[in-house]
């Protein structure tokens, strides 16, 4: 947290969570291809030796096994973005899961196919377990009201994950709401014994792109 960073943000996703705030990259793709070397070389070219892979969902990337290798052979520190819906091999030093909870689910946005994909897709346990016993890794949880917490305890408990690894991030892009939401997230993260994540790009410049 507040490490200066290089962000490489794939596109296309599998899931279609009602808050989404990058939709660019999820259901309406942009950007350009790129090959793995391009990639490499302009990541190098910022001071940051740390490199955030995210999406859209990067797991489903064409070629991210071979990017992955490629930034670490460069000595670069790589974290990797994901909803823990797909075990694709990469290379890591952090792999940070965001299970997606049902309040993420847009049934009155999408109510239809990709409702129900996303409700079917959202929660792999068995991914997640792999994904947990295979990298170090954090559980970064987007709270939309208390609501959320049972079943975030839930999850925790099947998947035996200690309350140290999990995060709780409040949903917004708004300062106004995030920090509505972040006084009783931060008593939850007092109470239980879960580290709080603030939205710093959110602080500090907004609902904006490429900061």
């Amino acid at each position: 947290m507040g490490v200066p960073s290089v962000f490489v943000r794939t596109s296309g996703c599998n899931l279609r969570c009602k808050w989404c705030d990058t939709p660019y990259t999820s259901w309406q793709p942009e950007g350009r291809e790129m090959a793995v070397a391009e990639i490499v070389k302009i990541v190098k070219d910022y001071p940051s030796r740390h490199v955030v892979v995210t999406g859209g969902e990067p797991m489903i990337a064409p070629g991210m096994t071979e990017l992955t290798e490629a930034l670490h052979e460069s000595g670069l520190h790589i974290t990797i973005e994901t909803a823990g819906t797909v075990a694709t091999p990469v290379t890591c030093d952090l792999m940070s899961i965001s299970p997606k909870l049902s309040s993420s689910t847009p049934f009155e946005r999408e109510n239809g196919r990709w409702a129900a994909q996303h409700e079917r897709l959202r929660y792999q346990p068995d991914v997640l377990r792999h994904l947990t016993n295979s990298y170090d890794y954090q559980l970064k949880f987007v709270l939309t009201s208390p609501n959320d917490l049972d079943e975030i305890e839930r999850m925790c408990r099947d998947l035996q994950i200690p309350t140290s690894r999990v995060m709780l991030m409040p949903e917004g892009t708004k300062r106004e709401a995030i920090s509505e939401k972040a006084l009783w997230i931060v008593d939850v993260c007092k109470n239980k014994g879960y580290r709080y994540s603030p939205r710093l790009h959110i602080d500090l410049w907004g609902d904006r792109r490429g900061v």
